[in-house]
């Protein structure tokens, strides 16, 4: 048949989500024209969709390129709604979804979804319920904004499997027919801003995670937060809670030093091996979701005294001369950096920049009583070094990571912490904070 009568799928940004997107379209009978401003794509993944009949156009985006003739447009979550493109699209009436919704179009029926969402905490949260599920022997699968495009696991999913997602802000603006069964929201703080335009766009879109949910759909919710109560006070969700403090609410709760779950003791938290409040809260966000799918308490223990973290989240690389090295790339945000400030009590180095979104900084001043200088790098650099004078704290200004990494050896001690906790996007400089962390650990490496 000609290219005339298929439907055409036009995607919009290529990175990892982009090529799941294309190649999954082309399997369902899709003729497929995707799309990147930036030219330099992985050469084998290009080869390999223009194998499969994909129209791969790099380097700018053309105005012909999009019309009246697209039947769907796949945005990478990553672009905003006010692209051209996605405005053009808009107005010819092409409905514009994500890699996800996508996904979740073609999902066999009896798979359940779990969804984590929040402003922070998300990753380690969704890798500790896979984790608790698969030692259960429970037929897990751990996909989404973790790194995992949703799309490349459609044909794997069977009835009675468990889909365990991590669901970020930027997908919630793109959905359409998405729904989970189980929808965990760790917590809500201002971010990503510059993307929303406004904390309450923010907002509506993080509570689209409830989205057809009726009261056989679980919503657990972080009970110390008020942002998150009052977001999720008229939603239709059963609701579970879990609480750093003790309470007579269904869920988890600490108390005595110990997580408990609706009254029973589960496990004391000197056993659980990721240390700090924020991680105690994930893992009770986590306990609360897999004990809805009757998860006993032995897998659940076993997998807290044994699961050391996330990479690129206050990741330890190494100790050089008595020096720790730890790589938080993740903190793209300030209020990441504050919890990785408040997780250290001796000498600090800060290795803070990225991408300026025009955010303040100010809200890491109750958090730098250890910082003993800051190295400043990338796109917000300047800025970081007013903020730094102003406060008194020494600090050395470079134009990239690697001379971040230089400058914060040789200013170190014995005894000091070097901590990678950026507080800003990767985008200035890095396509993503994977690569920015795996850079920063090269570099200490290299030492």
């Amino acid at each position: 048949m000609d290219m005339s009568d298929k439907r055409k799928a036009f995607v919009l940004g290529m990175a990892r989500s982009g090529y799941e997107a294309a190649k999954f379209l082309v399997s369902r009978g899709y003729g497929v024209v995707i799309n990147d401003a930036r030219a330099d794509q992985n050469p084998e993944q290009v080869k390999e969709l223009e194998a499969l009949g994909v129209e791969v156009v790099l380097g700018s985006h053309p105005e012909h390129l999009l019309d009246g003739s697209v039947d769907i447009m796949v945005k990478n979550p990553g672009i905003p709604n006010s692209h051209p493109y996605v405005e053009k699209a808009l107005r010819l009436g092409v409905p514009v979804i994500n890699e996800m919704e996508l996904a979740f179009r073609y999902f066999p029926s009896g798979v359940t979804i779990i969804g984590v969402t929040g402003t922070n905490g998300k990753t380690t949260t969704t890798t500790l319920i896979y984790e608790m599920l698969k030692k259960a022997d429970k037929p897990a699968w751990l996909m989404g904004n973790i790194g995992f495009p949703v799309c490349s696991f459609v044909s794997r999913l069977k009835a009675g499997d468990i889909a365990v997602m991590e669901v970020s802000d930027h997908q919630l603006c793109n959905v359409d027919r998405f729904k989970t069964h189980i929808s965990v929201m760790t917590n809500l703080y201002e971010a990503h801003l510059d993307f929303h335009g406004s904390y309450e766009a923010y907002k509506a879109v993080k509570k689209r995670i409830f989205n057809y949910h009726t009261e056989k759909d679980i919503a657990i919710l972080n009970l110390d937060n008020r942002e998150v109560l009052e977001l999720a006070r008229d939603i239709r969700s059963t609701k579970r809670f879990f609480s750093a403090h003790p309470s007579d609410q269904p869920g988890c709760c600490l108390l005595d030093g110990a997580i408990y779950y609706n009254g029973e003791r589960i496990i004391s938290i000197s056993d659980v091996k990721i240390k700090g409040m924020h991680n105690y809260e994930n893992a009770m966000a986590a306990i609360a979701a897999v004990k809805e799918l009757g998860v006993e308490n032995q897998p659940i223990v076993e997998v807290l005294k044994t699961f050391g973290g996330v990479a690129h989240r206050l990741e330890y690389v190494r100790t050089i001369n008595q020096v720790d090295f730890y790589n938080d790339s993740k903190s793209t945000n300030v209020t990441s950096t504050q919890i990785a400030l408040s997780s250290f009590d001796r000498p600090t180095i800060l290795l803070l920049g990225g991408l300026d979104r025009g955010h303040s900084f100010d809200g890491l001043k109750e958090y730098l009583k250890w910082v003993k200088r800051i190295v400043a790098f990338g796109e917000t650099k300047e800025r970081i070094s007013r903020f730094a004078s102003d406060l008194g704290i020494p600090c050395t200004v470079v134009d990239v990571l690697d001379d971040a990494v230089a400058a914060a050896y040789s200013a170190s001690s014995p005894g000091d912490v070097v901590l990678l906790s950026p507080a800003c996007a990767s985008w200035d400089q890095y396509e993503n904070f994977e690569i920015r962390g795996n850079r920063f650990k090269d570099c200490v490496n290299a030492l």
